[in-house]
């Protein structure tokens, strides 16, 4: 069976509260970012897992190492406060936001492409209407 974790770091990034989910599944690291605006309580944390978790859009999945990590409360407690302490996301995530952003970017230029050859050819075709118009005396 697979194992699939799942962690969200959440911090302030100028001028809006940011939070990074992080997914591994079958060795693939996906992230995704979100931005919250105001300081979110951890009830709205919750909520925004519970409702909104399955509408993200996870990036390409990165390869990963996974580890395995033991149990000890104190050793979590102690990684818990250093992530705490640290204000950037791990370099993985950020070559997986780097790489959705470029997918993102990509799609938008194709859609914006098309949207300015159709204008285009609408421009085209009014004009040789106007021509042959204006070419039958009217």
């Amino acid at each position: 069976m697979d194992k699939v974790s799942g962690k969200l770091t959440v911090f302030f990034e100028e001028p809006f509260w940011v939070g990074v989910f992080e997914r591994v599944l079958e060795g693939k690291l996906s992230v995704c970012k979100v931005t919250f605006g105001a300081e979110p309580k951890d009830y709205e944390i919750y909520d925004f897992i519970l409702k909104k978790y399955y509408q993200l859009r996870f990036s390409p999945a990165v390869a990963t190492d996974v580890k395995e990590t033991g149990r000890n409360p104190k050793r979590v407690q102690r990684e818990v406060r250093k992530q705490i302490q640290n204000t950037g996301i791990g370099t993985k995530s950020q070559q997986a936001l780097k790489l959705q952003q470029e997918q993102l970017k990509t799609e938008r230029k194709i859609v914006s492409r098309k949207q300015r050859e159709t204008e285009k050819q609408r421009q085209f075709e009014l004009k040789q209407q106007k021509r042959k118009e204006k070419h039958r005396g009217r």
